[in-house]
């Protein structure tokens, strides 16, 4: 079946681990003793229902403030389709947390608060989602019980997140007005609110369609261990080790060598399974060539009529994770993108990223906290990328401090379109 990615997403106490939560248990995907710790915690709370949001709230400081700290991954599956849900903290000062679970996700899920309508975080988690490459929204609006189910609150909301949305240039968003807490709109429609005629939120995230062009996307396949047995039986053996990217490659088809841009004809493609004639996006793989080049770990296979830049400069965006110091130009990192790891440092830092307003704030010496920035890094060694844009894989990179070995930034080449040009 397909697996769909969804992270959640919204201000605090909107909602989001209730959502989850219903969800999981009205499609029957919880765990016995995860059910009964949570009704246990509800008695002791003295509550008259099944607090929903403890089947994701897992941290003891979670369940004692009521709030998501840290990222919860929760798993099911309905005969149609797999799901991984991301529960991700609505509190400013988790933002790294938010994009961790967003940067893997196929689908952002915006849960609004009926009551409050669209708040700022509301706001920067849509431009957050957008800025990770996530293609398609969903936004639920959440509390309708709260608001006697009333058409009037929710078309607001509506009309104010579709605006933000058009300009975020997203592929799809789709609106949906719910009770998490009462499961109106969540695994079953809801008579409550006969103006919605589109269906309930799982009939949505099943029957979502996630074609995309991957299968016109040039190959990509960053080479993670070089092969070589060195058995008496396998003695002239050679395999290059990776997860195909994007794109596929054939036996027989010719490939580029990045970053030397050496070319080599495929011999055999081996899989988990034996020898394969074709490998596709995420089949992980072991390539073997005809030729004898020299080629290791952080090298990438390519398609050779478009090939993957190559350079030690490239501008990018970062989320900056790091809580004991700020992101300064002239600070030196290691870097690691796909599977090359190098020496990095700041040449440059352009602006700071007001996810408010999709706008860029003047001058900027530096980036603390949780704040995304524009800046420019020059490598030690040559790196092969493309842009975020054109993929999430071999468009991102990671920094991490040389010091402490702590990873303190999140980077994603290029600069996303609804910046507009480059400031003069």
């Amino acid at each position: 079946m397909e697996l769909l990615r969804i992270a959640t997403a919204g201000s605090v106490d909107d909602g989001k681990s209730t959502l989850i939560g219903r969800l999981l248990y009205d499609s029957k995907a919880i765990y016995e003793d995860v059910l009964h710790s949570a009704q246990q915690v509800s008695r002791r709370h003295s509550a008259d229902y099944l607090n929903l949001a403890l089947l994701t709230d897992g941290l003891r400081a979670e369940r004692e403030q009521g709030i998501t700290i840290d990222v919860a991954y929760r798993y099911f599956s309905t005969p149609r389709r797999k799901f991984i849900l991301a529960d991700t903290p609505g509190h400013v000062q988790y933002t790294r947390n938010m994009v961790t679970g967003a940067s893997t996700a196929d689908v952002a899920m915006i849960i609004v608060d009926a009551r409050h309508g669209v708040v700022e975080q509301s706001r920067r988690h849509a431009v957050i989602g957008a800025l990770l490459g996530i293609r398609h929204f969903v936004v639920c609006v959440n509390k309708m019980d709260l608001v006697e189910f009333r058409e009037d609150v929710f078309r607001p909301i509506q009309s104010a997140l579709h605006t933000l949305l058009e300009e975020l240039q997203v592929e799809s968003h789709h609106f949906i007005p719910i009770s998490a807490l009462e499961g109106d709109n969540v695994v079953t429609g809801s008579d409550r609110m006969s103006w919605y005629t589109d269906g309930p939120l799982l009939e949505h995230i099943e029957e979502l369609d996630l074609s995309d062009l991957s299968q016109d996307k040039p190959f990509r396949m960053p080479v993670q261990y070089v092969i070589r047995p060195m058995s008496r039986e396998h003695h002239d053996y050679r395999g290059y080790a990776g997860t195909v990217a994007s794109g596929s490659v054939e036996v027989g088809q010719e490939i580029a060598v990045m970053p030397s841009g050496a070319t080599a004809t495929v011999s055999a493609i081996d899989s988990p399974d034996g020898e394969v004639e074709r490998a596709v996006e995420g089949d992980a793989v072991t390539i073997r060539i005809s030729e004898d080049l020299d080629i290791s770990r952080g090298a990438m296979f390519s398609s050779t009529v478009d090939r993957p830049r190559t350079g030690n400069s490239f501008q990018a965006t970062v989320c900056w994770m790091s809580e004991r110091a700020s992101l300064k130009p002239g600070v030196m990192f290691r870097i690691k993108q796909t599977t090359h790891t190098a020496r990095a440092m700041v040449s440059a830092l352009e602006c700071r990223v007001d996810v408010n307003s999709l706008s860029e704030l003047g001058f900027c010496d530096e980036l603390k906290l949780n704040e995304i920035g524009q800046l420019t890094l020059r490598t030690s060694e040559p790196m092969v990328f493309d842009s975020y844009a054109e993929s999430r894989y071999t468009g991102s990179f990671i920094l991490i401090d040389e010091a402490s070995n702590e990873t303190v930034g999140a980077g994603m080449i290029g600069r996303p379109s609804y910046l507009g040009p480059v400031p003069a």
